[in-house]
């Protein structure tokens, strides 16, 4: 199933404006706070991320590895200067994944592709996992994280209006539906009050 299966509008957002002026200024910042960030990095150990060449989409000047991936890491994101600051980056990528959602790699040329707290702001996202999925050698992994917190004007409508099981199931059926296979979701965070939640999604290429 493609992206326009979805209900109409579930794709819309707030501002439909030019996503690179909205991205043009830098944001040196985390969006998640120390435990979901290092629930992020835990995870990435567990499935053995580090251990290949990694792909970050839609990343910044952070991709919250805990150690520079064996076969080096592109990192692939709207903001130049955030993505040049990226300690752990060998290559860097400026794409807009909602205008261009096709990536400049060859196929089976990845082991991992990740995508922390910002699978909610794609409005192709069907479209750019299955190009994840083409981009991974057999057996690859994608993971992808999420929280509860985002830019709500540039997050797709479909996300804004249902609660977080709501938009895990909503990751599942993306990854479901780009043919990715063995998909397994999780909280990976204790439930705290004043504390980010940290989900996880993540499923293998064939």
């Amino acid at each position: 199933m493609s992206d326009d299966a979805w209900p109409p509008g579930f794709f819309d957002r707030q501002d439909p404006g030019d996503d690179a002026d909205f991205y043009a200024p830098p944001r040196f910042v985390t969006h998640i706070d120390d435990g979901a960030i290092a629930a992020v990095g835990e995870l990435y150990d567990e499935l053995g991320v580090p251990d290949g060449r990694v792909l970050d989409l839609m990343s910044s000047w952070v991709s919250h590895l805990t150690r520079t991936p064996s076969g080096g890491l592109t990192a692939l994101g709207m903001n130049a200067l955030e993505l040049q600051a990226n300690p752990v980056a060998d290559e860097v990528v400026v794409q807009d994944l909602n205008l261009h959602p096709r990536l400049p790699f060859a196929d089976a040329s990845y082991d991992s592709v990740v995508c922390c707290v910002s699978i909610d702001y794609l409005v192709r996202p069907v479209e750019v996992l299955r190009e994840a999925a083409r981009v991974l050698r057999p057996g690859g992994l994608v993971v992808l994280t999420f929280s509860n917190r985002c830019f709500p004007t540039k997050a797709v409508r479909g996300w804004l209006a249902t609660d977080e099981d709501g938009r895990v199931e909503i990751v599942r059926a993306y990854l479901e539906r780009a043919g990715l296979e063995g998909v397994t979701t999780e909280l990976r965070t204790a439930r705290r009050w004043g504390r980010d939640p940290l989900y996880a999604a993540w499923a293998r290429a064939t």
